[in-house]
């Protein structure tokens, strides 16, 4: 079908009630132009048509781009937000996207479809206005503006990704924030009234000042993998990311945000390494989790005595099976896992077992040292032949790579 065959079928199906953008975005593959409604008017001029209105497609919706673009514009302005990058979205009467899809079915052509013409269009002028860039994958703001009647405009605001890692140099406090139990956060006097099992958290104490900096409504910690409330995290740190969602304020210096962090945390809690980051690396962390191992100092009390002999028989530890642990199977579903030691050292210290455990993410150390009543076999008092308890853990490194076995 050439250029003369397709008008007139178009011309036809539309009674010559067309605007020049649909016009135009009907002969994108046979007609040069820098776009489609100038594509539309070289046409028009070229066979002299004589249009009318309005446009039998779209309603001449391309006549109020710039009406939208300067609500959006206006919307944004009165929120006050910090942005450098926007995505621009449509929403059209059904009918009208339904007759667009049956036209170009009706011609036998594949070019670009009403919305994604509009999008575009109106993008363009919104960007302009706002001094932004375009950004598909991952903008800042997502604007979304509805045509269907009179126009309305919907700002989303994007979350703001930042990843670090942070020691917890204290026991006794939890990695997320712990709704109370008895009033599972709306404040009883078990918790006196503040809603929480414990009076802060490693989230709370790196997210304060985030959150105050970004003006965003809340935050979310994503850490990879956690240690119990009475297991410190030292060494490298664990690493992290914190999601500020609707943040008002982007441009922020990670730097000085650190600072301030590690300043207001008052030696509970310290973040090294802070820095923008995305949500690919957030789902990347929480993934990635179980395929790193971890490094592990216990001191262990013995109930009962041991030689050298039975000492070496720890290096046997190798692949461990546990039963989800007695202390967890509130939360956690009930199956066997299976885990490795990497590496296992021992040496005394103040009349206790300190061991530095290499394994797997995943594994249990206190239950691998205990046993947890046969839970997990083979353990350090199985193999030890005495009972054995767990009476302080750290955390010394949270590997980068997946677990090997040396």
């Amino acid at each position: 079908m050439d250029v003369q065959q397709r008008l007139g079928g178009l011309l036809e199906i539309t009674e010559s009630r067309i605007c020049l953008h649909c016009l135009g975005r009907h002969f994108v593959d046979l007609v040069e132009g820098p776009g489609n409604r100038l594509r539309g008017e070289k046409l028009q001029k070229e066979f002299s048509l004589k249009l009318s209105g309005p446009c039998m497609i779209c309603g001449d919706v391309f006549d109020r781009i710039d009406e939208a673009a300067g609500m959006v514009k206006e919307r944004v302005d009165e929120l006050g937000l910090e942005y450098s990058s926007v995505l621009v979205g449509t929403r059209l009467p059904p009918e009208m996207v339904e007759l667009d899809d049956e036209i170009r079915k009706r011609l036998g052509i594949k070019t670009e479809g009403l919305k994604r013409d509009l999008n575009r269009e109106l993008g363009k002028r919104v960007v302009k206005l706002l001094g932004c860039s375009a950004e598909f994958e991952d903008p800042d703001l997502v604007v979304m503006v509805d045509f269907r009647g009179d126009i309305r405009v919907w700002i989303q605001i994007n979350p703001l990704f930042l990843e670090g890692r942070y020691r917890k140099l204290v026991r006794g406090i939890p990695q997320t924030r712990w709704p109370c139990r008895k009033c599972r956060g709306r404040g009883c006097e078990r918790c006196n009234y503040t809603g929480k099992m414990y009076p802060t958290s490693v989230e709370e104490l790196i997210a304060g000042p985030i959150l105050e900096a970004s003006q965003g409504r809340d935050a979310r910690f994503h850490g990879s993998g956690r240690e119990d409330v009475d297991v410190r995290m030292l060494g490298t740190g664990r690493p992290f990311v914190l999601e500020i969602r609707e943040p008002r304020v982007r441009n922020l210096d990670p730097e000085s945000l650190e600072e301030e962090v590690n300043r207001r945390a008052h030696g509970m809690v310290e973040v090294e390494g802070l820095r923008f980051s995305t949500r690919k690396r957030k789902v990347e962390l929480k993934d990635s989790s179980q395929s790193r191992y971890k490094v592990y100092r216990a001191l262990v009390e013995l109930d009962g005595d041991v030689t050298d002999e039975d000492l070496e028989r720890l290096g046997s530890l190798d692949i461990i099976r546990q039963r989800t642990p007695v202390r967890v199977s509130h939360r956690r579903a009930d199956r066997v896992r299976e885990r490795r030691v990497l590496e296992i050292s021992w040496n005394w210290l103040d009349g206790c077992l300190e061991l530095i455990i290499k394994g797997e993410g995943g594994l249990y150390i206190k239950e691998l040292i205990s046993g947890d009543s046969g839970r997990t076999e083979p353990s350090v008092s199985s193999v030890l032949g005495v009972p054995a308890r767990c009476v302080a853990l750290d955390v010394l490194e949270v590997g980068d790579e997946p677990s090997e076995k040396d």
